[in-house]
């Protein structure tokens, strides 16, 4: 991590489950405690941040947005606009000089703009659960008034629980959310069904799901180490007249890809719609 983020005040509006991970994320990458805290009017959100994160928590968002550089918008998509209307966004209240990181599932940056001074600097991100473990997919985009420096600091902030990729536009967020942001039910749905089937071919239900679990697991990990297309991956498993392609028959008779596309469409569709 570099110093410019370690430097940085780190405040987060909203202590929830995702406030909790990102924080936690940053001080194993060597941000201190003492650089960080979060406001929630929920007491016991604010005990377990404070619990799991070691850094001070707040019962109004004032104190977070005087005592921070970076500000996290860690709350739910129908709060940002009334905890964003709880500041005094004159000049004279100096949030020009913060930088604004939206988490907020379909809230667009202009929204985010709309309640906030001229000149904001803001970026929105889509983070999604596996965060929680560090193990996060994370898309983010910048608005033209972020610097090159607002853009590297939201980089190593989500990079602290994973993967980050910067998108080229804010549209294209809507399709992450569709993919990563939504992805990890998709995927629990599958493990749930690998598991089950496994219990009807006769396994023990523990031993089936944990197989399924290392199973998922092992292969991604594999795609993601050996850079290789997950097409040739699966050719790799794939014997000619051998039991692989028995089930790969039966999985695209059954139209799992096709329903994966329509999943991911349909959840980029609500995402925009939240937006509007």
């Amino acid at each position: 991590m570099s110093e410019g983020l370690q430097d940085l005040r780190i405040g987060f509006i909203g202590a929830g489950a995702m406030a909790s991970a990102l924080a936690g994320g940053l001080v194993a990458a060597g941000v201190g405690r003492d650089r960080i805290c979060a406001g929630d009017p929920d007491a016991g959100c604010r005990k377990a941040f404070g619990e799991a994160v070691g850094a001070a928590t707040h019962n109004n968002n004032d104190a977070v947005v005087s005592d921070s550089d970076v500000i996290v918008l860690a709350v739910k998509p129908n709060i940002v606009e009334r905890a964003l209307g709880d500041f005094d966004t004159s000049a004279s209240n100096n949030l020009t000089d913060k930088l604004w990181v939206s988490i907020a599932a379909g809230i667009s940056i202009s929204a985010i703009e709309h309640r906030l001074p001229d000149g904001a600097r803001v970026v929105r991100a889509m983070p999604n659960t596996p965060a929680l473990a560090r193990s996060g997919a994370t898309a983010f985009v910048a608005n033209t008034a972020a610097t090159s420096d607002d853009r590297a600091a939201a980089r190593e902030l989500f990079e602290a629980v994973g993967y980050t990729w910067e998108a080229n536009t804010e549209a294209q967020l809507d399709a992450v959310t569709g993919l990563s942001g939504s992805g990890p039910a998709y995927v629990f749905l599958f493990l749930e069904a690998l598991g089950d089937a496994g219990v009807r071919a006769g396994l023990p239900r523990d031993a089936a799901y944990e197989l399924a679990f290392h199973t998922v697991r092992g292969a991604a990990q594999l795609a993601i180490e050996s850079g290789r297309h997950p097409a040739a991956l699966k050719d790799q498993v794939t014997s000619p007249g051998g039991t692989t392609i028995a089930g790969l028959e039966r999985l695209e008779a059954g139209g799992v890809r096709a329903a994966l596309h329509e999943a991911v469409a349909a959840a980029t569709r609500r995402s925009r719609d939240l937006g509007r």
